[in-house]
């Protein structure tokens, strides 16, 4: 072979000097002078063909470019037929950026490489990390004519030698800072002829910008050998050949790369080989990259060159998570992927691996595996052929559901009318117009009536996409054929991966089902036959809602929500330890995950972005409550975590809160409480309230507001829903009451009895709230609006049982001490309903016939079923057309804390099985 003598370091100077005199000519002389260049830079790594690249390098100290006498080295070589070892001995790693971003990182790649046991292994680098970004910014500053390109250069020399001086000694530091000072100066030539031209070609912009994984491959080489392993340094465009291939992609010639890579391999033999990540050579040796996410590529090809048995990415996550970890904070890591299930999360926008990357090698079935590199126990995420047992896990959604993913900021676009159903040719037509446009199709969705086609396409270019449409089909629009070109903006894709996921029975229903239950829309659905994704376009909005949704479906509980609960009181506190102590049951048996993100007292509140630990919510909510703030309380359990589905428990009295109903439901918030103000309140507010709720999928359960934890309002509901008509309910709604006139025997006085109702508890702080009748009073309207009567509260004439003269008593304590003095009336009535045979009752009775509602203290006979209540206990009767000889009678304690919060929390297991359900 023969070689022309190496050209003075003053050449290339000489060069670029008569770009300079061409500094003010036009735009095309500077081109030509690049092209002059180009030539040049070919004739370089021509020469640099014929030498094994570290010898190359060693020997090129004393002179900066050298040129070949011939364009094709392979023309005049003789074959090299040694016998090169390949296969599983092989293990291909691959460093990215910020796994050698420092000395120390590049020291601790060093020591997981001579810790892998495989017999031979080879490593690909990216540049140290910031680099590539550097050169590139150094491209850009050259070619806008700023001088600061050469601070920055030296800001480029001034890392690696820093790094280089942290990690090297000897003959290895020798020998990289001289190498790095020529590549340095040679770069400087190279900028300043770009600076000069304005101009900047693409195999000259590739060059420059592949030396970052020059440097770092070659200080990675020598801290190997440091370390006593027998290494070489690779530089891949000696061996990489690769075509454009469009779409700023390229296609690599196997073949041609195979071939170089015998070659260089019976010329460099060693037990470990550091190649350079990214860049490679077209097959004119002109230097290009593998474009984006190259490294990574550059790995995978690698491995199917060598036949290896496996390749390791190694990265600064454990692995491929279950969806967006940044979106869904309980996203978790997948042991295992298929080749295709990590195609498809990938081009779906997941952080895995560029489709490309995983082609090369699925054709010898390398399993490439994700690990961390600062976190060296994490085993990381394994891609290979097939990783799903399917004997042992059928059965499980799970499995065939591996991961979701996000692309956001699409908008559809929408070609309808019934002049393209049968019509050949028209989905050729609307995708010619969209490729003319540059436009990136992402999804497409067609119905089979062909009455429309529907895409998504990135919404940046929507705009003209629909101007070529309706330009291509102005005619058929004008003539009526085609009915509309319609854009939908901001709307996100959201697609489910899984192995056979399409074929298994359950997995399409739950998916939708999640969704439904979280109240998202779907605007649009595609579905492959290849099995391996579900794809749906939703609102962007919904987009982090729906992703949560699906994904706590199938990787949490089939029915999470998230719980916010205001007045932790005494019903409220009860509720909280019954939810504490049946938590993990309901998760276990019914997979229902109620999940309490938020506790709001009068003064303060506690909230969490994970969940309450209800053991220690007393000395949390104490300690570290903030300030109670109502609105911002709802919009953190609406929508500051990863739970779709939002309800709020209301255990106050109060009307403020009541207020907010409205509002919440029309946010997509469900609705719990035993608080009768908001269904007993003015009319026309009530009537809105229960139109939004029967318009929308969001729930409003009040089981709690009338009978505590009996089934009234179910069982009323159920009546209604089964066409049953009501005539009459009658009652003793009151627990407190109920105890009063249960216990007003004999001869004992009324006003002992009260005493002795409130010393147990039963009644109100100051029991004239109980006996004035009102809290009956708003039960009886709750029933009769139940019922479809339009009754205010001020309609229910109500017998208060407080004597007149002491409705106005200042304190409670005078109230009592008053009230002896009024025991003869009410005693009168005991005695003479006595010597009937009758007993009192304090009542409210709702007429559904009359349209009226009363509460009145009323006489029953002594086998009546209201005669035979003891304590506490409520008793309801229905009278309706089904039961009207024996009315349908409901009977328990209907007071006390434990009862109430059991109401409260029935209602919440009723919102967990209705959700996805047309409210009512």
């Amino acid at each position: 072979m023969a070689f022309s003598t190496p050209i003075s370091s003053s050449y290339l100077p000489r060069v670029y000097s008569q770009l300079s005199a061409h500094e003010t000519t036009s735009e095309t002389n500077s081109r030509v002078c690049l092209s002059n260049a180009s030539s040049l830079l070919q004739r370089t790594l021509t020469y640099k063909a014929g030498f094994p690249s570290h010898l190359e390098r060693r020997e090129s100290f004393n002179f900066k470019v050298s040129a070949s006498v011939t364009t094709d080295v392979s023309t005049t070589e003789l074959p090299v037929t040694p016998s090169v070892v390949k296969g599983d001995t092989w293990s291909i790693h691959k460093f990215g950026g910020t796994c050698v971003g420092t000395s120390e990182r590049i020291y601790n790649v060093a020591k997981i490489v001579t810790e892998d046991n495989s017999e031979r292994k080879l490593v690909v680098v990216s540049a140290m990390s910031k680099v590539t970004d550097m050169m590139y910014d150094l491209i850009e500053k050259a070619q806008s004519r700023d001088d600061s390109y050469e601070l920055a250069l030296d800001a480029v020399f001034e890392k690696h030698k820093a790094t280089a001086l942290d990690l090297l000694d000897g003959e290895e530091l020798a020998s990289f800072l001289s190498i790095l000072s020529i590549d340095i100066s040679n770069l400087k030539a190279m900028l300043r002829a770009i600076y000069i031209a304005g101009h900047v070609t693409e195999s000259f912009s590739d060059f420059v910008v592949g030396h970052g994984e020059l440097w770092s491959a070659q200080i990675l080489s020598s801290v190997l050998r440091k370390g006593g392993v027998d290494c070489n340094w690779m530089d891949t465009r000696d061996v990489l050949i690769v075509t454009p291939a469009g779409s700023n992609q390229v296609d690599p010639d196997y073949t041609e790369s195979e071939k170089r890579l015998e070659k260089w391999l019976s010329q460099n033999p060693s037990k470990a080989v550091v190649a350079t990540g990214f860049i490679a050579s077209t097959p004119q040796n002109i230097p290009t990259t593998l474009k984006r996410d190259g490294s990574d590529f550059s790995a995978a090809i690698m491995g199917a060159l060598f036949r290896a048995h496996q390749v390791t990415i190694w990265t600064d996550v454990d692995g491929v998570y279950s969806a967006d970890p940044r979106k869904v904070s309980e996203a978790v890591i997948l042991n295992n992927l298929s080749y295709q299930e990590a195609w498809e999360m990938s081009y779906f926008g997941a952080n895995v691996l560029h489709p490309r990357t995983i082609i090369p090698v699925m054709r010898y079935d390398i399993p490439i595996v994700i690990r961390n590199i600062f976190n060296l126990s994490a085993p990381g995420t394994k891609i290979s052929r097939s990783p799903v047992n399917e004997i042992e896990d059928k059965k499980n959604l799970v499995t065939y559901v591996k991961g979701f993913a996000t692309i956001d900021n699409l908008a559809l676009v929408n070609v309808e009318g019934t002049g393209m159903a049968g019509v050949p040719g028209t989905a050729s037509a609307i995708f010619g117009a969209v490729k003319d446009v540059g436009a990136n199709v992402i999804m497409i969705s067609q119905a089979s009536s062909e009455h429309s086609v529907c895409f998504a396409v990135p919404e940046k270019e929507v705009k003209a996409v629909a101007e070529a449409l309706e330009a291509r089909f102005r005619q058929a629009l004008s003539a009526g054929r085609l009915s509309q070109v319609a854009v939908i903006p901001n709307c996100s894709i959201l697609a489910a991966v899984g192995q056979k996921m399409a074929s298994t029975p359950g997995v399409s229903a739950t998916l939708f089902n999640a969704l439904a239950k979280a109240n998202i829309n779907v605007r649009a659905i595609a579905q492959g036959c290849s099995e391996y994704n579900i794809t749906v376009v939703v609102k962007k909005e919904d987009c982090v809602r729906a992703l949560r949704a699906v994904h706590s479906r199938f990787y949490l509980s089939k029915t999470s929500i998230a719980v916010g609960i205001i007045g932790p009181g005494l019903i409220g506190a009860t509720l909280l330890n019954q939810l504490r102590e049946q938590a993990a049951v309901l998760k276990e048996k019914s997979n229902t995950d109620l999940r309490v993100m938020g506790i709001l007292g009068s003064k303060k509140m506690l909230l969490s972005d994970t969940g309450i630990d209800l053991s220690t919510w007393k000395e949390a909510h104490k300690e570290k409550g903030e300030k109670a703030d109502l609105e911002k309380f709802a919009q953190h359990v609406h929508g500051n975590h990863f739970i779709p589905n939002t309800v709020i428990v209301d255990c106050t009295a109060s009307t403020d809160v009541a207020d907010h109903y409205h509002d919440w439901l029309r946010e997509g918030i469900h609705v719990i409480t035993p608080n009768k103000k908001a269904n007993s309140g003015p009319l026309d507010k009530y009537l809105k309230l229960r139109a939004l709720q029967r318009q929308s999928f969001t729930h409003y359960f009040y089981e709690a507001t009338v009978g505590a934890g009996l089934p009234i309002m179910h069982t009323l509901r159920d009546l209604l829903q089964t066409g049953d008509k009501i005539i009459r309910i009658e009652g003793i709604f009151s627990g407190t009451l109920s105890y009063i006139f249960n216990n007003f025997v004999d001869a004992r006085a009324f006003s002992e009895v009260v005493m002795e109702a409130k010393a147990a508890g039963y009644t109100e702080p100051d029991p004239r709230d109980d006996l004035a009748g009102t809290d009956v009073a708003r039960k009886v309207i709750i029933l009769a609006r139940e019922c479809g009567l339009n009754l205010e509260l001020s309609d229910i004439p109500v017998q208060s049982l407080v004597p007149d003269p002491l409705k106005e008593t200042a304190s409670v304590d005078e109230f009592l001490q008053q009230l002896p003095s009024f025991d003869t009336d009410i005693a009168e009535k005991q005695r003479a309903a006595e010597e009937a045979g009758e007993v009192l009752r304090y009542v409210g009775v709702v007429d559904v016939t009359n349209q009226k509602g009363v509460v009145e203290l009323r006489r029953y006979k002594k086998k009546h079923p209201f005669a035979q209540l003891s304590g506490s206990d409520n008793i309801i009767a229905f009278t309706t057309e089904r039961y009207n000889k024996q009315p349908l009678i409901v009977r328990g304690p209907g007071a006390g804390a434990e009862v109430t919060a059991g109401g409260v929390f029935s209602d919440l297991l009723r919102l967990a099985s209705n959700l996805g359900a047309p409210s009512c």
